[in-house]
């Protein structure tokens, strides 16, 4: 308490300056914030009518779009898993360029870049397949597994667990599509700088079939959505559970406070991204695989020490996904949940992750769809279910109750009625077996947050540059926008924040699965090729 206490004093002494000038900017930014996030959420959500309840047509999309992929490609996403893990390892390394890499020590280096190399660079791309599959993650590990399933949880019970399963293995199907795609069709500038994503498999795999107009039109979109979804799931949500968890570990109160912290993420981001793609690399490097072990292990040590329970928890799980124990909308509402959790935090099909595994130094496009689709099986098979877990067990002693929310979406526990959102739910989940984890959980949140944020950045700035053009002005248009939205994040209410986050994410299913659609008979070719050359070393 002593320890709290005083980092509380010496936080609020520093940060005096600005809390006369974030007094009142808080109510301000959720005044005209809310309004935008629910205008948003009802014309993405738009609902198609099935069995007496309203489905989110993005929902189908998705589910539509990863069920006729997975077995289009005939379950790709079981059968060539262990081939994924082979060619993260390095395996098949040997058919990628057919040589042996360039070290700095043989040649001239500037500015970070092998000034010798940047022809052979940008023919096959700038980072490893393991390089660009821990960026991806990096941008999808985050607070949706903490926060995002704590919600799922609370809203369709147990059972929505089982559908977010369900959505991740169907979702490494889409993913080992898009990512495929982002290969095959990106660009490469003049300086090696590689560029891709679905704006330029869009624009350049429609044109190839024909459809030149309509490729510019989703090319065109899916950019404008993608840097909305960076503003608002890569960046409002995050800062926005981070500050609620900093200020409930602190014991800090009052709006000003949290207005006053988004202003020292913004500094801390911005440190970092005005650095560009180099020093976004090395920070994410660095924090993710240090907190997600932390977090795993914690997991597993509460999963361990309830080892009685683990069945008990599956069987509500599995139960509960057929016979919903908070009765939202019947089986067809958890499954919504599940499937709407598990996208937003995975993000399969939504196609941001194709731009970080864009720069992969390959020349077969496919070998990186297949190392993309262990994405979602960290993030959501693994990471998402164990959170579920922890929460499952405990609330094994009637904690809350499923479904009881109030008007602002925010978890209502029983016994006292206070309301709490996700984070806070995990993070009393943890502390009751770990009574000091949430001390450890309110770093690993903020550093998940940070990570997903300058992750995210990076999205959004490769889409704005596609709109704009990349010269330094726009850049820094953008930087200094999306470091607003770190204010904005922290300062608005949990419920605008995941309705506007849910929605500018979902968003880019649209464009994107439009393109999947057209172009999947691509993927089956490059898959075709890759599988040749392995075979053809393993002969």
């Amino acid at each position: 308490m002593y320890f709290k206490n005083r980092i509380s004093i010496i936080l609020m002494g520093l940060l005096l300056p600005l809390t006369s000038f974030a007094k009142g900017l808080d109510e301000t930014i959720d005044d005209w914030f809310s309004p935008i996030a629910t205008a948003w959420e009802s014309l993405v959500f738009t609902p198609i009518p099935i069995a007496g309840l309203s489905v989110p047509f993005v929902v189908i999309l998705l589910v539509v779009g990863a069920g006729f992929f997975t077995f289009y490609f005939k379950f790709v996403n079981i059968r060539k898993f262990p081939l994924a893990i082979s060619v993260v390892r390095g395996k098949y390394d040997s058919i990628e360029g057919g040589e042996e890499p360039i070290t700095t020590d043989t040649v001239n280096v500037v500015d970070g870049d092998i000034v010798d190399t940047i022809r052979i660079e940008g023919k096959q791309g700038e980072v490893s397949h393991f390089q660009a599959l821990a960026t991806a993650v990096s941008g999808t590990v985050g607070l949706g597994n903490i926060a995002g399933v704590a919600v799922a949880i609370a809203i369709g019970g147990p059972g929505a667990t089982f559908w977010m399963i369900i959505c991740g293995l169907l979702g490494m199907s889409s993913k080992f599509v898009e990512c495929t795609l982002g290969v095959k069709y990106r660009d490469v500038d003049k300086d090696g700088t590689v560029y891709g994503g679905p704006m330029y498999y869009l624009s350049k795999g429609l044109k190839e079939r024909g459809f030149e107009k309509i490729g510019k039109v989703l090319a065109v979109t899916f950019a404008v959505l993608c840097v909305g979804a960076s503003f608002g799931g890569g960046n409002a949500f995050q800062s926005n559970q981070a500050t609620v968890q900093l200020i409930s570990m602190l014991g800090l109160s009052g709006g000003a406070i949290k207005t006053v912290i988004g202003f020292i993420l913004a500094t801390l981001v911005g440190l970092v991204i005005l650095g560009g793609i180099k020093s976004i690399a090395k920070v994410t490097e660095k924090i993710v695989p240090f907190m997600a072990a932390i977090y795993v292990a914690a997991c597993l040590f509460i999963i361990i020490s309830n080892f009685g329970f683990v069945d008990d928890a599956f069987r509500l799980i599995i139960s509960g996904a057929f016979t919903p124990a908070a009765g939202f909308g019947g089986l067809l509402g958890v499954i919504i949940v599940g499937f709407q959790r598990a996208a937003f935090s995975n993000e399969a099909g939504a196609g941001s992750a194709a731009i970080a595994h864009s720069a992969v130094r390959t020349r077969f496009p496919a070998s990186e769809g297949i190392v993309a689709l262990m994405e979602p099986f960290i993030d959501t098979i693994v990471i998402c279910t164990m959170t579920a877990l922890v929460i499952i067990m405990f609330n094994s002693d009637g904690a809350f109750t499923y479904g009881n929310l109030d008007v602002n979406n925010n978890i209502i526990l029983n016994a006292t009625g206070e309301s709490f959102g996700g984070v806070d739910l995990t993070s009393m989940a943890f502390a009751d077996t770990l009574p000091w984890f949430p001390y450890v959980l309110t770093v690993a949140i903020i550093l998940f947050a940070f990570s997903t944020m300058i992750s995210w950045s990076y999205y959004g700035m490769q889409s704005w540059k596609f709109l704009f053009g990349k010269g330094k002005k726009a850049d820094i248009v953008f930087k200094v926008l999306f470091l607003a939205f770190v204010v904005i994040g922290s300062a608005a209410k949990l419920d605008a924040v995941i309705k506007f986050s849910d929605a500018m994410i979902l968003a880019l299913v649209f464009p994107n699965m439009i393109g999947l659609f057209f172009l999947y008979p691509k993927v089956k070719e490059e898959l075709d090729k890759y599988l040749a050359a392995i075979n053809g070393k393993n002969s």
